[in-house]
């Protein structure tokens, strides 16, 4: 099995499993805390009267309900990702909130979409787990109208993000096999690298490409954050793994780790993340 397979096959068992449940159960949790970055993408696609929009790698469809929403009766907003139980939590939301809003189940890298259906491509954090980003926006590009446009919000360094690292790098002593997060692997910062970001859409048909730092202040309720951090991420993901007594020294340490973030009854954090805008080329790419 070749290397790209095989990451293929790791995201698909992750995002179907143990990820995709936790996702869903925090979906409140994690749609108010992101709020504020599915305000922008939201905005940016209502600044391009798009009426037809595909959401890629939507989770539990916060971003394409609120997309839905903005465009009204006569858009369609369509929500794409590998997780069954996601998209179950998603068409679930949208019934009861009565959002015409559709989801597929499917691999985006992979999926045939019809050709030049969208006016535009959004996602919120979603298209960082590709095993072959260059086919994947290749494939989004087809889906595509001729200079429609690609409006995401991705990840910057792990650096400047001291939150979403706190967890792994507390409960690392306590965790030595805890799996280590690689850049040039699929995952959460694999578009920390805005050269790399530009390298990827120009090869995969997309031309205009605009590429900007945004930090976001996001927050999260305090009473939330042990659960935030015992079901999401590396530890979240390792936890199950280990023993009672191990569990509870971790929780402690993690929880004290997070203390500088923590405003009474809130959890307040920056997200260093680029916006990246482009536009499908309308030359012809095959």
């Amino acid at each position: 099995m070749d290397a790209a397979r095989r990451a293929d096959d790791e995201q698909a068992a992750r995002w179907k499993g143990p990820a995709g449940h936790a996702w869903g159960e925090l979906k409140g949790v994690l749609d108010e805390m992101f709020r504020p970055i599915e305000e922008l993408l939201v905005d940016a696609v209502a600044a391009e009267q798009a009426r037809h929009v595909l959401d890629v790698g939507c989770g539990t469809g916060g971003l394409t309900l609120a997309v839905a929403r903005r465009l009204g009766p006569e858009g369609r907003c369509v929500g794409v990702d590998i997780s069954e139980p996601m998209i179950s939590t998603a068409r679930e939301y949208a019934e009861q909130e009565d959002v015409p809003a559709s989801f597929v189940c499917a691999d985006a890298q992979e999926h045939a979409f019809e050709p030049g259906a969208f006016d535009a491509v959004v996602s919120r954090f979603g298209v960082m787990f590709f095993p072959d980003p260059v086919r994947a926006f290749a494939n989004l590009r087809r889906a595509v109208r001729d200079e429609g446009a690609l409006r995401c919000v991705v990840w910057r360094d792990p650096a400047e993000n001291p939150f979403m690292t706190t967890a792994q790098r507390a409960a690392s002593p306590l965790l030595p096999d805890l799996p280590v997060r690689r850049p040039d692997e699929p995952g959460q910062f694999a578009f920390a690298d805005a050269d790399k970001v530009r390298r990827i859409l120009a090869e995969s048909g997309w031309t205009g490409i605009d590429i900007r730092p945004v930090d976001v202040v996001c927050t999260l309720p305090e009473k939330e954050l042990v659960r935030y951090f015992t079901r999401l991420g590396p530890v979240g993901m390792y936890l199950p793994e280990v023993d009672e007594q191990t569990r509870e020294r971790v929780v402690q340490t993690v929880r004290a780790a997070f203390e500088p973030f923590v405003h009474g009854s809130e959890v307040r954090f920056t997200a260093a993340c680029w916006t990246v805008g482009a536009r499908a080329s309308s030359a012809k790419f095959s």
